[in-house]
């Protein structure tokens, strides 16, 4: 059976998520000026399926302790990051998580955002996949190769890191940009040579096709996720962002505790196996807790290099918007 008619379009559409949502040991912090009680308000939340916001949404646990504080959440569902922060800008969500490069073409676009928290790396949930038989051994291989991904989500600097680590350029390839469910059909139809896609798209092509991952992210990027709220709900309602942030972090305890049961209530979303499902939550890191100033100078070298390929329209500054409870953004 091919891989196209196990896993549909429609399904792969539904597949494009965050990495699973993380837990802290502690809760997160907060100034001491913060009263601990949150005005009643509505928070907005992104989701895609098959990330752990679809396990936190599914088990309803999260949405009533929060209730219980006084705020109402809204779900709104989304195929990919890009998209979630767009809405984000235009004031339809005030909250989502997405990986690292999302934020950086966002900013660069105008968006008026802040990143709350962060997820620790995960460098296994991305790789550069090959097909079954390819000529291509080593990253250098892939110079004069036709190479696709998600323009601006996460792997997109994982490609960039990957080059140069070869001594390439990125002109020395020939880039195609196209969202996951048609960047699958190309690589299956070998109209591409090599993916660049996160889990559990790659975990899924190297179980159904037998694609080869050349390489993952390790050594080469970090792979965070992050939490992105929009400025303006952060800076009314900064004690219902720091209630939220911390029953995030409870029910990521619970996720990493409880990766099988995670793995079944996502993969009837996403179209997968249990097995192959399990496999992709099995690569995230977990461990929400706020920005901090080596985070934010590993993203800023990401902006860097996105500005230095022309990639981005404008040089950004990451350290401006990194929230930071109970100062002034």
């Amino acid at each position: 059976m091919s891989l196209l008619s196990r896993l549909t379009r429609r399904s792969l559409l539904a597949l494009t998520l965050t990495a699973p949502l993380v837990v802290a040991s502690a809760p997160l912090p907060l100034s001491a000026a913060e009263t601990p009680a949150a005005t009643a308000t509505t928070l907005r939340i992104g989701w895609q399926k098959g990330g752990a916001l679809a396990v936190i949404k599914g088990r309803g646990d999260f949405e009533k302790n929060l209730k219980a504080q006084g705020i109402t959440v809204t779900w709104n569902e989304f195929p990919a990051g890009p998209q979630m922060l767009e809405a984000l800008n235009v004031g339809s969500i005030d909250l989502g998580v997405v990986g690292e490069t999302p934020p950086v073409f966002a900013q660069a676009a105008g968006a008026d955002l802040l990143y709350v928290a962060n997820e620790p790396a995960s460098p296994q949930a991305e790789a550069i996949l090959v097909p079954k038989g390819s000529d291509i051994k080593t990253l250098a291989d892939l110079k004069g190769k036709r190479v696709v991904l998600n323009k601006g989500s996460n792997v997109h600097y994982l490609l960039v890191q990957a080059l140069k680590k070869a001594g390439l350029q990125y002109s020395d390839i020939t880039v195609s940009y196209l969202p996951p469910a048609d960047a699958r059909a190309a690589f299956e139809k070998g109209a591409v040579d090599a993916w660049v896609i996160w889990d559990p798209f790659a975990s899924a092509a190297e179980a159904q096709s037998g694609a080869v991952r050349l390489a993952d992210a390790t050594g080469l990027a970090d792979n965070h996720n992050f939490y992105i709220a929009r400025r303006p709900f952060a800076e009314q309602h900064p004690v219902v962002l720091k209630q939220t942030l911390d029953e995030i972090a409870k029910e990521g305890g619970w996720i990493t505790t409880h990766l099988d049961e995670a793995a079944a209530i996502v993969a009837p979303q996403i179209g997968l196996s249990f097995d192959i499902t399990r496999t992709a939550f099995g690569h995230y890191g977990y461990g929400a807790k706020l920005v901090n100033e080596d985070v934010t100078q590993r993203q800023q070298k990401i902006a860097d290099a996105f500005y230095d390929l022309k990639l981005i329209p404008k040089k950004v500054e990451v350290s401006p918007v990194v929230w930071r409870p109970g100062l002034t953004n």
